[in-house]
């Protein structure tokens, strides 16, 4: 039953992230990198991703209202916190699917451990593309130089994947030693992916008061 739940999610995200990705081809984002963000959103927030796409993203299309960096001194919003979460989110999904298909087929160990191997892997693959996505973002958005831009991406996101990975792990311990101990479960079946999706989640909702923070601070950008 769960392999069956499970395919039915991961073709709901899938057909969610498409059609985002269609969408943008007519509207695409004033700042290119959105364009893979949204889309790649979908594969985890699945239909929620879609309505959020709608109801913000448009507004942030090429087409839409002109994008300006808001210094206002009050908090950010829920929303715009969300919305800086999910460019570190974005790296950390690709990065994430990538490393456990690898892991899983090189059969990657760290002191014996699959978990433990997943766990430091994904971290520098996130590390590595999450420090892209906003690098992409904060470079055009305050017209730095390629040095500025990647010393202020890695000021700014470092603390974001970081919390991100750290509720993603979280669910991930809780599947493999309580929810499916044995047989344990592996990137070659749907549920994998599912219980997957769910520790994304996670690590979307863990990191947004850290994405709070660094908004307040102006260590990342106020947009939406």
């Amino acid at each position: 039953m769960i392999e069956w739940i499970a395919w039915f999610s991961l073709a709901v995200a899938f057909a969610s992230a498409a059609f985002i990705a269609i969408d943008e081809l007519r509207h695409p984002q004033k700042m290119w990198i959105m364009n893979v963000v949204w889309p790649v959103t979908a594969l985890y927030l699945s239909v929620i991703a879609v309505w959020w796409y709608f109801r913000v993203g448009r507004r942030m299309a090429k087409e839409g209202p002109a994008m300006k960096m808001n210094m206002d001194a009050a908090a950010p919003t829920f929303g715009q916190s969300a919305l800086a979460a999910s460019h570190c989110g974005a790296g950390c999904v690709l990065a994430d699917i990538a490393i456990e298909f690898a892991a899983f087929g090189l059969g990657l160990t760290i002191a014996g451990s699959p978990l433990i191997a997943s766990y430091v892997w994904d971290f520098v693959g996130a590390w590595a593309l999450g420090i892209g996505f906003q690098y992409f973002t904060i470079k055009p958005m305050r017209n730095l130089t390629p040095a500025a831009g990647i010393v202020s991406a890695i000021k700014a996101d470092t603390l974001s994947i970081t919390a991100f990975q750290v509720g993603m792990y979280a669910w991930m311990a809780l599947v493999r030693f309580r929810l499916f101990p044995r047989p344990h479960l592996h990137p070659d079946r749907a549920a994998f992916w599912l219980m997957m999706q769910i520790a994304m989640v996670c690590g979307f909702l863990t990191s947004i008061p850290m994405n709070h923070w660094l908004v307040s601070k102006g260590w990342k950008e106020r947009m939406g």
